[in-house]
């Protein structure tokens, strides 16, 4: 999970999923390469003229594809948040989900005196698109913060000279590091908005499918 509260609190979930069937690897694969170079095919000269939030939905969109491509994952070819797949939560949200519904909420969300909301929409989306590669790292796995963050960075980095650099790229990195550390008015929103929307999602699974996560609940308290 995003925040490190749920994630520490995430036992770990023995035995692996069964290997995906190749026609399915294949088939999300060659799809995913294929809408990422219709995206070229129809990306602005200069994606730093015309409109900016135009622009910047258009590297998350093309990230996004990359990533899906990388993993070659089948079906929505998106990761699932490992905390509810270690509950055995049926149909979990992914992490795209997660982000997405961050936004939106970012969106909704009153206004607040020296906080930027088209930053901090931009930064719940991004917040975790990392992940598209290394996946949804917890402590169960054995890797330190150090490493993960490691990884994560190498991760972005890869995926922004894949989308060719320039300032949109830039945009998405500092974004990141930015909520990663921590280090801004926005960054720290955006980081409680993380809460929320991971108690609200555990509300969720709670009235549908009947689970006990009140370790979700008690993980911000105090936070």
């Amino acid at each position: 999970m995003a925040t490190e509260e749920a994630s520490s609190s995430s036992p770990p979930l023995h035995g692996n999923p069964p290997p995906l069937p190749s026609t399915d690897i294949a088939a999300s694969a060659s799809s995913a390469i294929d809408f990422l170079t219709l995206c070229h095919r129809l990306k602005p000269t200069n994606l730093d003229e015309g409109a900016p939030l135009l622009a910047f939905a258009f590297s998350l969109v093309t990230l996004n594809e990359i990533g899906r491509a990388r993993k070659r994952q089948a079906r929505s070819g998106t990761t699932k948040r490992t905390g509810w797949v270690q509950r055995r939560v049926k149909d979990p949200e992914s992490i795209a989900d997660h982000m997405y519904r961050m936004g939106i909420m970012a969106l909704i969300s009153s206004d607040i005196p020296g906080v930027n909301r088209d930053k901090c929409i931009k930064m719940a989306i991004v917040h975790d698109i990392a992940e598209a590669i290394v996946g949804d790292i917890t402590p169960y796995d054995g890797i330190s913060k150090s490493e993960k963050l490691r990884r994560e960075q190498e991760a972005l980095d890869h995926m922004c000279k894949l989308l060719g650099g320039g300032s949109r790229a830039q945009e998405i990195s500092e974004l990141w590091m930015d909520y990663e550390n921590n280090s801004s008015p926005e960054a720290k929103i955006v980081k409680d908005l993380d809460k929320v929307e991971m108690i609200l999602q555990a509300l969720e699974y709670e009235n549908e499918q009947g689970k006990d996560l009140d370790e979700f609940f008690q993980s911000t308290a105090g936070t």
